[in-house]
């Protein structure tokens, strides 16, 4: 079962304008929620211990921009 249901992904979507930083699906990547929040895919920070249930990811600044050209922001 794909886990990514119910996401629209927002970077690296293969149409040329992506951020370069892989082609893969383990790649840093931004996506859009049905109820249009973001989940973020990338490497595990350890900037600081977060509240149980949460987590930290640290991702490429060139994704971050990619996911706002996507919105139109």
């Amino acid at each position: 079962m794909d886990t990514r249901s119910g996401l629209t992904r927002l970077t690296n979507t293969g149409d040329g304008g992506g951020s370069g930083e892989c082609n893969q699906n383990d790649c840093p990547n931004v996506y859009r929620t049905e109820w249009g929040t973001f989940v973020i895919q990338g490497a595990v920070s350890g900037a600081f211990a977060p509240p149980g249930g949460e987590g930290l990811v640290e991702i490429p600044e060139s994704v971050l921009r990619e996911a706002v050209r996507a919105l139109g922001w």
